[in-house]
């Protein structure tokens, strides 16, 4: 049984997306180990201690990031975690974190990565008058939404959208991808080529 680590600084949503699919049984062979935030008041921390999971709170503020990110990673490992799901945490991961679980840290990002990175990508990409928008889950290395893609969905741009509406169709999207794409690292049916991440055949 994989343990996974999740962080989130917010609701939550693809979170609850990660343990649905595992009651689904639509991710096999994971379970969550624990949910941790930087923000003492996250609605998701709430919903994993409602849920019963392994939950704590690591505020960030005020504290130097080397610290921080120190006691982050010591309760991951104190929990045996096996891969860091990043789950609307708004922290950009210092290198130190992401040696500490190489190509063992994944996170969601809501565009067609390498486009629109960082934050306001739905608004990034109305603005470019992008037609097709998307999500992408990567690993995480140590620049922002940099890492090797994994798996990506697309989303169309309607002439009407807003960025609530093209945020909402996009939300939709992560919710499925980011299980499936937990599912493919966790089966190790892979190679890293260069920036390309192959399935290989079991």
């Amino acid at each position: 049984m994989h343990r996974l680590g999740i962080l989130l600084s917010g609701r939550g949503s693809n979170f609850l997306a990660i343990v649905k699919a595992i009651h689904e049984r639509r991710l096999l062979g994971a379970e969550i180990a624990v949910v941790l935030s930087n923000i003492e008041d996250a609605p998701g921390l709430a919903a994993a201690r409602e849920l019963n999971l392994p939950s704590f709170a690591i505020p960030s503020a005020g504290h130097k990031r080397a610290e921080h990110d120190a006691e982050m990673i010591a309760r991951l490992h104190q929990h045996k975690v096996d891969l860091v799901c990043l789950a609307g945490y708004m922290r950009i991961i210092s290198p130190v974190f992401v040696g500490a679980f190489p190509n063992r840290i994944l996170n969601v990002h809501p565009s067609l990565l390498p486009a629109f990175p960082g934050l306001d990508a739905q608004g990034q990409a109305l603005k470019y008058g992008a037609k097709v928008a998307g999500c992408t889950v990567h690993f995480v290395d140590e620049a922002v939404d940099h890492g090797v893609i994994i798996l990506q969905k697309t989303v169309p741009v309607h002439d009407d959208d807003t960025e609530a509406t093209l945020s909402a169709r996009i939300l939709e999207q992560e919710h499925r991808t980011y299980p499936e794409a937990i599912s493919t690292v966790l089966s190790g049916e892979y190679v890293i080529e260069d920036r390309r991440y192959v399935r290989r055949k079991p």
